[in-house]
């Protein structure tokens, strides 16, 4: 016999609706200029409800960035593509359907809130220094993968937070030929 799907509670779509709300808020404003006030009413409820359920705008912000980069296992990657594979695995997270997802909203709001630098730091030392050590071995892998993630957030600062107009002009293969040189030096340790 079939198992019936459980039908979701009023209390389910309250919560969804809430991290829809904020999720969208704040990717598009940051966490410093994105209130609980602007939530609820994006996501037509009462302020307090958002307090019920998260406890605070602090604990909302974290459920909402948490992300995983799905990197690419870099070891089984040709080693001479490794650059230009990372540049467009972040261009498609950045302009694709997870573009309201985590990263547009620490990025926005690393600038002004450390609870959010702190994320992205976790997100970048948890994920991009693992995966670097694959693909280029652990000697200076914290070194590398700074500077990967220096060439990768400065990327996106430029282009999708402050829009710089030859930035966001540049086709996604210019800037996964162009700015994967870099990365793949820095990737793979290599000159």
């Amino acid at each position: 016999m079939p198992r019936e799907s459980k039908k979701p509670t009023k209390s389910d779509r309250t919560r969804a609706a809430i991290v829809t709300a904020a999720q969208k808020l704040f990717a598009e404003q940051g966490y410093e200029r994105t209130t609980v006030r602007d939530i609820a009413a994006l996501a037509e409820i009462d302020p307090a409800l958002v307090i019920r359920y998260f406890g605070s705008k602090d604990e909302l912000f974290a459920r909402v960035a948490v992300f995983d980069l799905k990197l690419p296992d870099l070891g089984k990657v040709d080693r001479s593509k490794i650059g230009e594979n990372l540049v467009r695995h972040f261009l498609s997270m950045w302009e694709g359907e997870n573009a309201i997802g985590g990263m547009p909203i620490m990025l926005r709001s690393a600038t002004s809130n450390e609870v959010a630098a702190n994320k992205l730091r976790e997100v970048f030392s948890g994920q991009v220094m693992p995966a670097l050590a694959r693909a280029g071995g652990r000697e200076n892998v914290a070194e590398r993968a700074g500077l990967v993630s220096s060439q990768l957030l400065g990327l996106a600062f430029c282009r999708y937070v402050l829009k710089l107009p030859p930035v966001v002009n540049l086709s996604r293969e210019v800037i996964i030929r162009a700015v994967g040189k870099t990365i793949q030096r820095y990737a793979t340790g290599e000159d």
